[in-house]
Formats: C-alpha cells, sequence, structure tokens
C-alpha cells in the first residue's frame, strides 16, 4: 500500500495539505470558479498573495463554499503573502488586514514573506527605481507579531536562498514554518531542500509542473519523466507531483480545468517506485524563475541574479 502523504506536520505542529491550489497568474473571472471546482473536487489548501491581484475574487469563492456548506473554514488551508511593498514594519499589519477584508477571513493558516526584496510603500508594478533596501530581521519581527494575534497562524518565507533562509534563522524568536519556491523535477533543489530539512522548516514547490502555460517550462515532455508515467499508468503531471510529495514538498499546481484539477489530486494511493525515483537524478536542472524585476544594476539591494539567489541559480 502507497504511503499516501496527504499532509505534511510544520514546526507549529499544524498539518499542511500536501497538494495545494495554486492561484498565480489565474485569470480574474475564472480563478473563483477554479476555487469553487477544486474545493468541490476535494483540494482543501488554497496558496494566495495580494501580489497576485486576484485575492477579492477567492474570498467570494471561499464565502460561497462556507455559506453553501461544502466545507467549513477549520477545514481548509489558506496561505497568503506579503507584498515587497508592503516591508515596512507598520505596513504589515495592514497588509495582513488588508488581504483577511479581501479573502473573507478571520486569520490565515499561512503568511509568507513573498520575496526577500523590498519596494517604496505604496508602489504598483515592477519599475526598478521602486526597488528599496530590504531590512528582513523589522520586517520579521512585525510578521511574529501577526503570528501572536493569532491572525497568521504559521509565518514563513517564499523565494529564500539558503543564505538568506540561514540568516533570518539565526536573528528570529519564531522560525519560519514554511519556505515556499520553486520545485520540479528540473530544478529540484537539493541543497536548499537538505537545509530546510535540518532546520525543519517545510520547503512547498511552486510551479511544480515547470508552469508550462507562463513559464514555458517542459519538464512534463522530459524522457524520464514520461518513461516513468507509461510505466505506471498515470499522466506526466502526476508523476512530477508524486516526485515532489516522495521528495517531502508540498506541491501548488496551478489549473483552471476540472479534469486537469480532478488528475494532479490524484496522487495519493499509488507511488513512484525506488529504481524509477532514483532516474530523476539524472534530470538536467535549470532555474525557470530568476526574479529579473528584482535585480538592478542601480536600484534595489541586489545586482544580478547571482546575488539574489546567492548562487542557487
Amino acid at each position: 500500500m502507497a504511503n499516501a502523504i496527504r499532509s505534511f506536520e510544520l514546526n507549529t505542529g499544524a498539518k499542511i495539505p500536501s497538494v495545494g491550489l495554486g492561484t498565480w497568474m489565474a485569470d480574474p473571472g475564472v480563478v473563483g470558479a477554479a476555487v469553487i471546482t477544486a474545493v468541490k473536487i476535494g483540494y482543501r489548501h488554497i496558496d494566495c498573495a495580494q501580489g497576485y491581484g486576484n485575492e477579492k475574487e477567492i474570498g467570494s469563492a471561499l464565502r460561497k463554499l462556507f455559506e453553501e456548506g461544502v466545507v467549513q473554514r477549520e477545514d481548509m488551508w489558506i496561505t497568503s503573502k506579503l507584498w515587497c511593498a508592503n516591508h515596512a514594519p507598520e505596513d504589515v499589519h495592514k497588509a495582513l488586514n488588508s488581504t483577511l477584508q479581501d479573502l473573507q477571513l478571520e486569520y490565515l493558516d499561512l503568511y509568507l514573506i513573498h520575496w526577500p526584496v523590498s519596494m517604496k510603500p505604496g508602489s504598483t508594478g515592477f519599475k526598478p527605481e521602486n526597488l528599496t533596501q530590504p531590512d528582513i530581521p523589522s520586517t520579521w519581527k512585525a510578521m511574529e507579531a501577526l503570528y501572536d494575534s493569532g491572525k497568521a497562524r504559521a509565518i514563513g518565507v517564499s523565494n529564500f536562498s539558503t543564505k538568506k533562509l540561514g540568516d533570518l534563522l539565526e536573528i528570529a524568536c519564531i522560525p519560519p514554518a514554511v519556505n515556499q519556491v520553486e520545485c520540479h523535477p528540473a530544478w529540484q533543489q537539493h541543497q536548499l531542500h537538505a537545509f530546510c530539512k535540518s532546520k525543519g522548516v517545510h520547503l512547498s514547490g511552486y510551479s511544480p509542473l515547470g508552469s508550462p502555460g507562463v513559464l514555458k517550462g517542459n519538464i512534463l515532455k522530459h524522457p524520464i519523466v514520461q518513461l516513468v508515467a507509461e510505466k505506471l499508468g498515470k499522466s506526466p503531471a502526476q508523476v512530477a507531483l508524486r516526485w515532489g510529495l516522495q521528495m517531502g514538498h508540498s506541491v501548488l499546481p496551478k489549473s483552471t480545468s476540472a479534469a486537469r484539477l480532478e488528475e494532479n489530486l490524484d496522487v495519493f494511493d499509488w507511488s513512484i517506485p525506488e529504481e524509477l525515483f532514483a532516474k530523476f537524478s539524472q534530470i538536467e536542472q535549470g532555474k525557470l524563475v530568476k526574479g529579473t524585476a528584482f535585480f538592478h544594476e542601480t536600484f534595489g539591494a541586489y545586482r544580478t541574479a547571482e546575488e539574489l539567489w546567492d548562487g542557487e541559480v
């Protein structure tokens, strides 16, 4: 019998559902319906962010689900993220309140610093002149206050390199519960994963299918992924997601199609056997998300992708 791996325990003791619905680049007018369909199919984890610009629509969908009794609030795991223009300690609490208002919730299960990057308060878009010098220790202290208030039941980070996560752990009173990063068979993050594991920080993988629609990743067409899928009678997407679960990551696939949503959730009652799992180590590695808007030769803290990711590119 396969180990289902339906959830992972965080350092707070909470259990995060292992498969969540990603909502990045989910179009307004479509994302609400996708959330409703996903929850009815069985998803219990929705990954949101203020920066995605669709939290109001997701909030309306959640409210409808709660009012109709499809699920109760405590059955759901809702994550959101602090945007770069809200890093000033006095803005962190306001940003969370704004997200809670949009999502029509009283608390979040997880609130993450979206990027180790700050922008001028009130700025919108990605103009390089809006980049400022981040002060992660101050921002984190404000995040800890949200955890203490109960409005964020767990706190964490996103897009933090091994070094940046290590620097934060040295000063944190409350360690981050999660680091959400790009992770899929063609960007396996072995160093970061080992570091997170050693420190009790859960790694959550976004773009677990290589984001073929947005980032044009072609991991699902990789011969090894296709071979494993063929041998197991599964789809390449299911194999990529199951690989993540067996590696110990939660995965956040995005889809707005009911058939795909269902397919992406069918990853619990089977597993990739050891001899096939070992083949994933042969896949050539390449990062898709470079964060090009967050480094600049003049503005902000980072001059190059190397600096932003501390060499993990």
